[in-house]
């Protein structure tokens, strides 16, 4: 399984080590993802999900309710 959030659909970007010389050579940012459990009261049921650090963030805010509406409002499924 690859490193995208599931919830907002982060992934990897890339970009350059830039050295003292102003050298460049390429890199890879990774997400901060976690692989959690939440429970789902609609559905009665444990979920499983990777999320990155800032989803984690917005369901502490909102809850896991609506940050799965979002989610599938904006098309990812999970």
């Amino acid at each position: 399984m690859s490193r995208v959030c599931e919830l907002t659909g982060k992934r990897a970007m890339t970009g350059n080590n830039v050295s003292h010389a102003m050298n460049k050579t390429k890199r890879k940012f990774s997400v901060n993802l976690f692989k959690k459990r939440f429970y789902v009261a609609e559905e009665d049921k444990w979920v499983t999900l990777k999320v990155s650090a800032a989803a984690l963030k917005t369901i502490n805010k909102i809850g896991i309710e609506a940050a799965m509406k979002k989610a599938k409002a904006n098309g990812l499924k999970f």
